[in-house]
């Protein structure tokens, strides 16, 4: 104890300290923990709205589309606001698509945004001198979305350390979303760290998304495309899983996916990505 703090000081200064510890763990302060995101019931860490772009080329336009990227594009969405958070291409090289996620402050800034940038004489020269001999794009994909309240917030920089991302969708019976969420929130993203998958984004389509009330979102990283394949059967295995799995399944009035609704593509990132 201080020399100069009365024992009534002491106990004051000691109850702050209790009670600052408590509120944290209720989750009524601000600034939740980094790696597994707010509570739940508690307002969401961040409002951003991410955009997930998935670019399918034409025949032969990819190193095309990939240098109008690195010489103009990423330079153009930071001078716009718009944030790059991470650039990937697909494993298996028949895949030939581009993905790569976004993210603004809200939905009206990236309207704003993107109104600016298409309007940008340098962006519109850029594109017209790369489509001089054809379309890049053929089909465009865009779905928003928002961080679930039990995602970790996303890392950038060397997330894989060298290794692979993984982006899994989760479409669900109607009705069995909120299961869904109860059980990868419960259960799920610390069975996967048990067992070496790497949590990393947990995402919902926002609300005037298709099918937004019956899909999950999300990426892993892991040290290669063989260890995702043996850590998941670890994972599988695991009685505490099993355990989980059954449960949820009883709580929600049978499986929490529709028969082929776990989709998975493996990601190699860019050079030109912030998260590699």
């Amino acid at each position: 104890m201080n020399p100069v703090m009365n024992r009534r000081e002491f106990l004051v200064a000691s109850a702050a300290v209790v009670g600052a510890g408590a509120l944290l763990l209720s989750g009524c302060v601000t600034g939740p923990n980094p790696l597994v995101g707010p509570r739940p019931g508690t307002a969401r860490a961040s409002s951003a709205v991410y955009e997930l772009r998935v670019y399918h080329f034409n025949d032969g336009k990819k190193d095309a589309l990939l240098n109008r990227f690195r010489q103009h594009t990423l330079r153009l969405f930071k001078k716009h606001g718009i944030e790059s958070v991470g650039y990937w291409l697909p494993l298996d090289e028949k895949d030939q698509r581009l993905h790569f996620l976004l993210r603004y402050p809200s939905r009206e800034a990236r309207e704003a945004s993107w109104k600016a940038f298409m309007a940008d004489p340098e962006w519109q020269a850029a594109a017209k001198a790369s489509e001089a001999n054809g379309a890049l794009v053929k089909k465009v994909e865009n779905p928003f979305l928002v961080r679930t309240d039990y995602s970790p917030i996303p890392a950038s920089g060397n997330v894989s350390k060298g290794g692979v991302f993984e982006l899994r969708t989760y479409t669900t019976p109607p009705g069995r979303l909120p299961n869904l969420d109860a059980r990868f929130r419960d259960h799920t993203l610390a069975l996967f760290a048990r067992h070496g998958l790497n949590n990393w984004l947990y995402l919902h389509k926002m609300p005037d998304q298709p099918e937004a009330d019956v899909t999950l979102v999300y990426f892993l990283t892991h040290a290669s495309q063989d260890a995702a394949k043996t850590n998941f059967a670890k994972f599988g295995a695991d009685p505490e899983w099993k355990t989980a799995r059954e449960a949820s399944e009883k709580t929600g009035g049978g499986s929490l996916t529709i028969p082929g609704g776990v989709k998975s593509v493996f990601l190699a990132p860019v050079d030109f990505s912030p998260t590699r």
